[in-house]
């Protein structure tokens, strides 16, 4: 299921600061606080939703981790959720001084609208909201790339009435109760209060006879199903924007984007460090003395046979060249590193411990303890 990038919410840049990021919160809530947009489902949707966005966002700690994980590096933090959207509540009423939304109106009529709202129509076309799908990836297919298959959910225009919102015969007329402007003014005295039109809802028009399917939105919500390619070499945090994808624009606006955002798994055996792969094998002690051959399968399945010089020691790294990640935008691949790592046996046969006990005197034939000094 798509969700909305909370940047995209807040309709902010990723580099915004906090100042910023609290002011178009400050907008949004305003425009849907649920006191003044009275059995809206759709503006309480979309409170929430700000709400939500602002409680990561706000936060030292849960953002960058939104940053850099996505959704998925939220869960159990409390983001994402009813938790988050009565903290976030809160913050709402700290900004305003706990005198509701109703008060952002006074504050645009005395400082020229900069507490949400606008004194222009709303009837114009307006793009529609860019939405994020976090995708999880195994190791394997980031490294390789390959094709899969997402379903998630978008608004696309509505079928029955073309987009219009309104039904057949039917049609688009101006407000009456605020003449088309999307506002209406009501003044005593010194104040001026200025208002979304309860009528219209801040459209301008009006529709007699709504389309039944869309309820007179011109828009309808739908299941898409997408073939998607993974390209080779992509690391968690990579974004493939498709473009046109998200919501359908408003009366005649371009639709939004979809944020396809990369989560790749881990694997047992390898790690990855940019376009090199690393992993390591077991050898046995007298492997790694005398020296010898090993066969592995890589993470193509590819069998490499690999030499171990004689004489080798725990912990050093081979290189094979050409053996890591794709390079992306050219035919080159990284290296890939096997660490060595030798195994001392914890359980011998009485013929491996005399064979040990002979090499040993080889060795060290004196019987008495070797001295180390540790000075030097």
């Amino acid at each position: 299921m798509a969700k909305r990038d909370y940047y995209e919410v807040l309709g902010v840049e990723k580099s915004a600061d906090q100042e910023a990021i609290k002011k178009a919160y400050r907008k949004l809530a305003v425009k849907y606080h649920p006191d003044r947009n009275p059995g809206d489902k759709e503006a309480e949707e979309k409170f929430k939703e700000a709400t939500e966005a602002y409680e990561v966002l706000s936060d030292e700690q849960k953002r960058p981790i939104y940053d850099q994980y996505g959704f998925a590096g939220l869960e159990g933090m409390g983001g994402g959720g009813a938790g988050g959207y009565s903290h976030a509540f809160h913050d709402f009423s700290d900004l305003f001084g706990g005198m509701g939304g109703g008060m952002g109106d006074i504050f645009e009529s005395i400082f020229g609208g900069g507490f949400g709202g606008s004194s222009s129509r709303r009837g114009g076309p307006e793009a529609g909201a860019s939405l994020r799908y976090d995708l999880n990836l195994s190791f394997k297919d980031a490294v390789y790339g390959t094709s899969t298959e997402i379903h998630f959910r978008h608004r696309e225009k509505c079928e029955a009435c073309n987009g219009s919102g309104a039904a057949a015969g039917a049609s688009k007329k101006t407000c009456p109760t605020c003449n088309g402007v999307g506002q209406v003014r009501q003044g005593n005295g010194f104040f001026t209060i200025q208002q979304t039109c309860p009528t219209c809802r801040g459209k301008g028009t009006i529709i007699d006879h709504p389309c039944s399917s869309c309820r007179g939105t011109g828009l309808q919500e739908k299941n898409k199903q997408m073939s998607l390619k993974i390209p080779a070499g992509v690391d968690t945090g990579k974004r493939i924007i498709i473009r046109g994808q998200g919501d359908a624009g408003e009366n005649g606006g371009p639709s939004g984007d979809l944020v396809i955002v990369l989560h790749v798994a881990d694997h047992p055996n390898f790690q990855r460090q940019d376009n090199d792969l690393f992993c390591a094998i077991p050898v046995s002690m007298s492997q790694a003395a005398l020296g010898c051959e090993v066969t592995i399968t890589a993470l193509d399945n590819k069998k490499l046979t690999i030499k171990i010089p004689e004489g080798t020691p725990n912990g050093k790294m081979l290189r094979i060249k050409g053996e890591g990640v794709p390079v992306s935008g050219s035919s080159r691949k990284g290296d890939l590193y096997v660490e060595v790592s030798v195994q001392i046996p914890t359980k011998l046969s009485s013929k491996q411990k005399d064979l040990l006990k002979q090499y040993m005197e080889l060795e060290n034939p004196t019987t008495e303890p070797k001295l180390v000094d540790l000075t030097k």
